[in-house]
């Protein structure tokens, strides 16, 4: 019986292969129309309706899976013919899977949806692909969304989508929960690895290329190498009062409007066809209960059209958490009057399909509020052209996993690195010195990967990354017998990342001793989300003293930080000889860093975020002029403290780079009128090298309170040495924009100043109505 279930299955998925172009609009509502006036209020109930793959995979209960990974026929059918269940993501117990078994797997739910149910319709299989294939074997990880924004070249943001688009359909997935546009104003959240940095405008910038690498050029989902993109987390998610994730957060309507909606927006206006809901509070009010964000702001105001889905289990805790609901009932009552399309329930789908057909029936959620949920997850699935090809051939993806996409990756870590510090231009080193690699980071694939990687909280990473190159591997490439591994910290093994233990601490002192140069490699092990909350940003008591005792060996330490998020190294930092931020670079993090740490590539990346240096000191380069006061004279002399570590847009080169000439076309700007702004940047070193000139406006004096300076532009920039290139932004009045104290946005005539990146250039100039 086995063998021909699997034989259906395979000639499935055979007849299934092919290309597809995605049908006209106009087809697609005709034949979404036909196929609702078809529909029962319970199958149109089950499309809204997404759980967890172990729910039907065989195993002691729905929580686990049994190992090899294999369907519940039972199970599954019931989930798919009894209560018409529309989605299914994530992976059996939490661990990568190959592209053949995600094939079996994928196809035996599609040969049920739509060979076996009443109207043949296709399940729409999803995945939080956040820097690569999370779940597939063999797929390539590219650096995290925060690494990829430090490279400061959108470019690159197109070509991981492209690449995992690619392997995710692969892998027969066509929906990808990517990318996140949280604005990562808060250093101590545990998922800002995963998000683009603090400023708006940069996140904008990645978050179009990332969705037209997902979904293609013109958003044609049919594409079999593309995906169905989601925006994710809407709205004000990483910026809860705490730090913790999904604690609530107080946000006024004019900042919620001015930062944290434009890089949602500019998404939208990139054509992505999903997205995710917070899963937190913003003054005082579940996301997923809030009609004004949900419909009066996303659906009225932004004009957003597609599929709505909430994050885990969130329907739920409106009464389990959040306590605004008496029972699930009443909390999916909220959630869908809200305007939520696709629950992700998880586990227990029977209580969703249960509550929301008998509130249908009671009058309590309208039938048209169904129906245009309904609309949009069939919407979808025939875009994805999955009513024709709910499967693909893993065969016909020959350059999944392979040396193309690697290579792309290798680039955009290589880029992405950023060099904080270089004393006495002790980088690079030369290749003859004799190296102690050391610390936790040092000889490990998981704080190179950080989470979303081969499984949630990425702990697999050794396990399935094996073949890739640690930093100490990497550098022994480069140096082979003059590098020296020697732990003296070493992460745990365990999920948390917070274990760590003394390794041959005292083998490793002597061992610093006895070298030219000690690279230490500390930050944070893998976390994902609730796992990762913290207590203190600073880095850990064990990997500080670490540090101190190395140093006192009298050996030139450089310091890599492979973490998700700044750790506050104020104790160390002016004492050691160099500073590299490494992000979680993922699977090539370690040969690039290696790359820069001996020359063979000049670092150009940039600080998307604040460094802080200080537990206490926590303030975004986007903040207001009070959060930096010079000191006054008199009895109340009071002071603004604005002192990070390193600041937004920071990053050192090993070679210099001078800038002259800042130029205006005008002095002053009315209504539509353009301001063109030229600068010349030249290479003065002796190394070809790349630079980020980056563009700053400051509002002199406005009706609220103005930012001290906000990101315009920004463009990067390879320069030969004694090479001169003149770079040209060009702003409006738009550019100038905020919101005010009635929540509109507003050009307001007055001063501006322009200044270019940290350096002493800037201009003045006017805008009149």
């Amino acid at each position: 019986m086995k063998k021909n279930i699997l034989g259906l299955i395979c000639l499935f998925i055979l007849a299934a292969c092919g290309t597809a172009t995605q049908q006209p609009d106009v087809e697609i509502k005709r034949k979404v129309d036909a196929l609702l006036k078809q529909m029962t209020l319970e199958e149109k109930v089950g499309q809204m309706a997404q759980i967890t793959i172990d729910v039907v995979a065989k195993g002691p209960d729905r929580f686990r899976s049994d190992e090899p990974a294999s369907i519940d026929m039972e199970q599954l059918r019931d989930a798919v013919l009894k209560y018409h269940v529309g989605s299914i993501l994530n992976t059996a117990n939490n661990r990568a899977r190959t592209p053949e078994v995600w094939a079996e797997i994928i196809g035996t739910i599609q040969q049920v949806a739509t060979q076996e149910s009443r109207l043949k319709i296709p399940v729409i299989y999803g995945i939080d692909a956040i820097h690569g294939v999370t779940y597939s074997a063999g797929a390539t990880m590219f650096p995290h969304e925060l690494a990829l924004a430090a490279t400061w070249n959108p470019e690159f943001a197109y070509t991981l989508g492209e690449i995992t688009a690619y392997e995710t359909r692969a892998s027969n997935i066509p929906w990808n929960f990517s990318p996140v546009l949280d604005l990562g104003l808060d250093p101590r959240y545990s998922r800002l690895g995963e998000g683009m940095g603090e400023d708006p405008y940069l996140i904008s910038r990645f978050g179009e290329q990332l969705i037209k690498g997902y979904e293609g050029e013109n958003n044609d989902i049919a594409d079999p190498f593309h995906v169905a993109s989601c925006m994710k987390h809407y709205l004000g998610y990483a910026v809860p009062i705490s730090g913790k994730d999904r604690t609530p957060a107080y946000i006024p309507d004019n900042v919620l409007r001015e930062y944290h909606v434009t890089p949602f927006k500019a998404a939208i206006d990139a054509g992505a066809h999903t997205i995710m809901v917070n899963s937190g509070i913003i003054n005082g009010i579940p996301v997923h209960a809030n009609y004004d964000i949900l419909i009066k702001l996303l659906r009225e105001e932004l004009g957003f059209e597609g599929l709505i889905v909430t994050d885990w289990g969130d329907i739920e805790n409106l009464y389990k958490r959040d306590m605004v609901a008496v029972d699930n009932k009443e909390a999916v009552k909220m959630a869908i009057n809200a305007g939520i399309d696709m629950s992700m329930i998880s586990y227990m789908y029977e209580p969703f399909c249960n509550d929301l057909i008998a509130l249908v029936k009671e009058g309590e959620v309208p039938m048209n509020r169904i129906d245009d949920a309904v609309r949009r997850v069939l919407t979808l699935k025939y875009k994805l052209n999955l009513f024709d090809k709910p499967t693909v051939d893993y065969k016909d993806y020959p350059k999944f996993g392979g040396k193309e996409h690697a290579q792309k990756a290798y680039e955009v870590a290589a880029e992405a690195i950023t060099l904080l510090k270089n004393k006495n231009n002790i980088l690079p080193l030369k290749k003859t010195a004799k190296v102690l690699v050391t610390g936790p980071g040092a000889n490990s694939m998981r704080p190179l990967n950080g989470c979303w990687s081969y499984s949630w909280q990425g702990q697999l990473a050794d396990e399935f990354a094996g073949d890739y190159n640690t930093i100490f591997e990497a550098v022994q490439n480069e140096i082979g017998k003059n590098a020296t591994w020697i732990p003296g910290v070493s992460y745990g093994k365990e999920m948390d990342y917070r274990i760590e233990n003394k390794d041959r601490y005292e083998e490793a002192i002597a061992a610093a001793r006895r070298s030219d140069y000690v690279v230490l490699c500390v930050g944070e092990n893998s976390y994902a989300e609730k796992p990762g909350d913290l207590v203190d940003l600073t880095l850990s008591k064990l990997q500080l003293q670490y540090a101190q005792d190395l140093l006192k060996t009298g050996k030139p330490v450089i310091l890599v930080l492979a973490e998700g998020r700044p750790r506050v190294i104020r104790e160390i930092a002016s004492n050691v000889n160099g500073i590299l931020m490494a992000y979680w670079p993922g699977n090539y993090g370690g040969d690039a860093l290696a790359d820069v740490i001996f020359g063979d590539v000049n670092p150009s990346g940039k600080l998307p975020i604040t460094y802080p240096s200080a537990v206490n000191s926590l303030v975004p380069y986007i903040h207001k002029y009070s959060e930096e006061q010079v000191k006054s004279a008199g009895m109340y002399n009071y002071e603004g403290d604005f002192s990070p570590e390193f600041h937004f847009g920071f990053g050192l080169s090993y070679t210099d780079f001078d800038y002259k000439n800042l130029r205006l076309s005008a002095t002053q700007i009315s209504g539509k009128e353009k301001l063109e702004i030229k600068v010349e940047v030249t290479n003065t070193g002796k190394m070809a090298g790349k630079e980020v000139v980056q563009l700053y406006t400051s509002d002199l004096v406005a009706s609220i309170t103005p930012d001290v300076k906000r990101l315009r532009r920004f463009e990067k920039l390879l320069l030969q040495p004694g090479e001169t290139k003149t770079v040209v932004f060009t702003i409006d009045a738009s550019d100038l924009a905020f919101v005010n104290a009635a929540n509109q946005w507003v050009t307001e005539p007055g001063e501006f100043k322009v200044t270019i990146g940290n350096t002493s250039l800037e201009q003045l100039f006017s805008y009149k109505k």
